[in-house]
């Protein structure tokens, strides 16, 4: 039931990386990157994954994150754990783990967010994705499984077929945040929606998922309220087990463009039994 934290064998960041020096030329920016890169297992077993682990196991994978996000966020202000699963998102080894990747910098995700997040409250006072979860939470109709303290939803902008959205139902900032209770009924719904996807298709349903809150480090004595703490969940299966969606061509070179509809989707897996095929 244990989990195990190790340092990524081949690091992209490194704490001691050296600085690139100036460059006065607006074409050729650099800046020095420096960060950890870490490995955690979910558990001891190499022939599980999340949906088929106990909830007290998630809830221990839970508590890991939390910790490596609280040790790791006191010297780096973006801290980013991620689980890609299965060979379809590139993973080479069929260990269930993710990976955390700490770094001294905002990466440009996290700079869209936090700008896009700090626009809407400064406009209209209220953070942006805790107003959304209240709006979607009434309408339903977008709502995949919901608990006390969680909303997953299909997001109303997807772009993935069945891309899931997850949020906490209070103003969250950071998963160091989270109480007791809602750890708990964090790790039944991720039970929940994962075990959904793998019946879907009936198979290990491969996706790239990733937290999100506000930066760390130096902006833990910030104000942050703008923020709110969320995970997103990329998974490419469209038609089948073996029939995936590509960004490429048009989606690649102008917009993406959906296959179905947010609702159409939510409504798959909304329908789809909480009990993995597997049992």
């Amino acid at each position: 039931m244990n989990t195990y934290v190790f340092d990524n064998d081949f690091p992209a960041l490194q704490p001691d990386a050296p600085d690139p020096g100036p460059n006065d030329h607006p074409l050729f920016k650099t800046a020095v990157a420096r960060g950890m890169c870490k490995v955690m297992c979910f558990h001891p077993w190499s022939d599980i994954t999340l949906p088929l682990m106990e909830v007290a196991e998630i809830r221990a994978v839970i508590d890991r994150w939390t910790e490596i996000m609280s040790e790791l966020g006191q010297t780096y202000q973006w801290v980013q754990i991620f689980e890609n699963k299965g060979a379809m998102m590139g993973c080479s080894n069929p260990h269930p783990h993710c990976q955390v990747w700490a770094s001294s910098f905002l990466p440009k995700e996290a700079q869209t967010e936090d700008k896009t997040q700090l626009d809407y409250f400064q406009a209209h006072g209220v953070p942006m994705l805790l107003q959304y979860g209240e709006m979607e939470s009434q309408k339903q109709e977008r709502v995949v499984v919901e608990n006390e303290h969680w909303l997953m939803i299909i997001p109303f902008w997807a772009t993935w077929p069945f891309q899931t959205l997850l949020l906490p139902r209070r103003h969250v900032l950071r998963l160091t945040d989270l109480t007791s209770h809602e750890r708990d009924s964090l790790a039944v719904i991720m039970k929940t929606l994962l075990t959904k996807y793998d019946n879907l298709f009936e198979t290990s349903f491969p996706y790239s998922m990733g937290w999100h809150g506000a930066p760390m480090a130096e902006n833990l004595c910030k104000d942050c309220s703008h923020w709110q703490l969320h995970a997103h969940y990329y998974p490419p299966l469209l038609r089948s087990a073996m029939v995936r969606k590509f960004m490429v061509g048009y989606e690649m070179l102008a917009q993406p463009q959906r296959d179905l509809t947010p609702e159409q989707a939510a409504e798959r897996l909304r329908n789809l039994p909480e009990k993995h095929y597997k049992l």
